[in-house]
């Protein structure tokens, strides 16, 4: 997630350009980052394009898209399929200002017009 992030960033990018976004201090090998791209592109997330030595990477997938798919996931495999327990729990977390509790409240009531 963290070098898609960069790719979806740049709009797509070189294991240098990659490298060069990496927060100070998070060190990752050339080697590393090329074969974590290639597994990317494997998964159908990303395609390549040869450039010179190297090859160019380009998302295949939007990162809104990406974000449903994984919310998904996380519903089907941690909550047991029930998006109820994922909501609760985020309540419950008391992360949430009041400020995005009021916005959830909306959120409901809207989809409950529709």
């Amino acid at each position: 997630l963290e070098l898609m992030n960069i790719i979806w960033e740049l709009g797509g990018g070189t294991v240098n350009e990659v490298l060069s976004r990496l927060p100070k201090g998070r060190q990752l090998a050339y080697t590393t980052v090329s074969t974590m791209l290639r597994i990317l592109e494997q998964k159908k997330v990303l395609s390549s394009q040869k450039q010179g030595r190297g090859h160019f990477y380009s998302p295949l997938i939007k990162k809104k898209d990406y974000g449903a798919k994984s919310v998904k996931h996380i519903v089907q495999n941690v909550f047991d399929g029930a998006p109820l327990k994922l909501v609760k729990t985020l309540i419950d977390s008391k992360n949430l200002s009041s400020d995005d509790i009021q916005q959830l409240q909306q959120m409901i009531e809207e989809r409950l017009e529709k």
